[in-house]
């Protein structure tokens, strides 16, 4: 567990794959142990104003139906063997892919930094002394460990948070519900539903795993390649994730928008050790986020020297940068924690889904996961080319098409505004980029 990892962003090899499809449930379970799912929960309260019913009934439409896409590019890595944003060059070209990527990298950004505020809080609580900047310090020193270690690391040490975080969401679940001296929860009242608000939250789910894309098959990579191998994959990535942030988020819309302070007052003197645990497992989320945002970085700086070969030197430095940009990021939102954060989900909601519509239908309609993967590292794209032209259409014109049904704090488009605000952006989205690339890349060189 303590070997560096010798692989970036290149193919693994048949003689280093290990491993079985079982092991990602352990660690999307685990990865899904922390506060900041338990924090999702309490958005979908405090955003959208929903009463506990139909928030969790939210979390759970949302994350089954988000979790689907999210599996689906889990099923690539054991048959490609490379990280996901790689891959993404055969839809977009060798130069069409680094904006692409580069988005992605943000997005990790944003994840890691929602990381540390929440992980210092936690800490702070059981040490007063490393609240603020000195807990944010110390998690983001942590999460570098496993990080830089790499594959092996990361993999142990989120199975051992699945067991310790999991039965520490347990406790918050069982205290919420069940301790004599808190508030008793009414699951239909305490809000006002409606129907844009449902949407929002059901939205803010499905985020929550369709987030995880870029993220699955740099797990699954090593895995041995069989086909069988593919499905189990998908389904062990799918239940892991999805059970993991649904229990997560089921004590978040049940303690209400303010999370901590709900937790704090249920579980008594048990808090401090419990919120202590949870900060424990934001450090391994933090070492994964870390992990795929150098892989993602490495992908771009691949592209700007194609032919140079990016070590684990390269992975090890490039995961310190980016602990270092999330750290200031993260003095920025923590004073506005929540509101900075529904708005960062938002509108990595309008970037995610296009990318993803156009990688799902790419690997499994139109190519079926055939691939050249040398191609993939040529200066000029190989057989993919330096720019995909039907995929950037299609994404620029699927972002174009969800602006009108945004509805958030910044801006309500016209639709959105005929719908009762409700936000339907991702479904708009996911529709329009579908069919304009399913219609113009059957008639393009780059799928004959």
């Amino acid at each position: 567990m303590t070997e560096v990892e010798f692989e970036t962003i290149y193919p693994i090899a048949p003689s280093r794959r290990h491993g079985k499809p079982s092991d990602l449930f352990g660690l999307w379970f685990g990865a899904n142990m922390t506060m900041l799912a338990v924090a999702t929960g309490g958005v979908m309260r405090g955003e959208f104003h929903l009463t506990p019913l139909i928030a969790l009934l939210a979390a759970l439409i949302g994350n089954a139906v988000g979790g689907v896409f999210m599996a689906l590019h889990a099923a690539q890595g054991p048959h490609l063997g490379i990280p996901q944003m790689i891959q993404s060059r055969a839809q977009f070209g060798m130069i069409g892919a680094a904006p692409m990527t580069a988005l992605i990298v943000l997005m990790f950004l944003g994840f890691a930094a929602s990381n540390l505020v929440l992980g210092a809080q936690g800490l702070a609580m059981m040490l007063p002394f490393l609240g603020g900047r000195s807990g944010m310090i110390a998690i983001a020193v942590i999460s570098a460990v496993p990080a830089v270690l790499g594959y092996r690391a990361i993999h142990r040490l989120t199975h051992y948070i699945a067991l310790l975080c999991g039965g520490a969401i347990l406790l918050c679940l069982s205290a919420v519900l069940f301790v004599p001296s808190a508030p008793s929860i009414a699951l239909t009242t305490g809000g006002h539903d409606t129907v844009s608000g449902s949407l929002g939250a059901i939205s803010i789910a499905a985020l929550w795993q369709i987030a995880y894309a870029p993220y699955v098959s740099d797990y699954s990579r090593y895995l041995p390649q069989t086909r069988e191998g593919e499905k189990q994959a998908f389904h062990a990535t799918y239940w892991g994730c999805v059970l993991g942030s649904l229990v997560a988020m089921v004590v978040g819309a049940l303690a209400g928008p303010a999370v901590n302070d709900r937790l704090i007052l249920c579980l008594g003197f048990a808090a401090a050790p419990v919120l202590g645990v949870l900060s424990l497992g934001l450090v391994v989320a933090n070492a994964m986020t870390l992990y795929c945002g150098a892989l993602s970085s490495i992908t771009v700086l691949h592209t700007l020297a194609p032919t140079h070969r990016f070590g684990k030197n390269w992975r090890g430095a490039v995961t310190l940068v980016l602990l270092v940009l999330s750290f200031g990021l993260a003095l920025l939102m923590a004073g506005r924690f929540e509101t900075a954060y529904a708005s960062f989900l938002e509108l990595l909601m309008s970037i995610m889904v296009p990318w993803s519509a156009i990688n799902l239908l790419d690997y499994y309609i139109l190519r079926h996961g055939a691939y050249d993967l040398p191609s993939l590292f040529r200066r000029d794209g190989g057989m993919y080319g330096r720019y995909n032209v039907p995929a950037l259409v299609a994404y620029t014109i699927g972002l174009a098409s969800q602006v009108p049904f945004i509805s958030t704090g910044l801006y309500t488009g016209a639709m959105a505004r005929f719908l009762g605000g409700a936000d339907l952006s991702w479904i708009a989205g996911l529709a329009v980029t579908s069919m304009i690339y399913l219609a113009t890349a059957r008639m393009s060189k780059h799928v004959r």
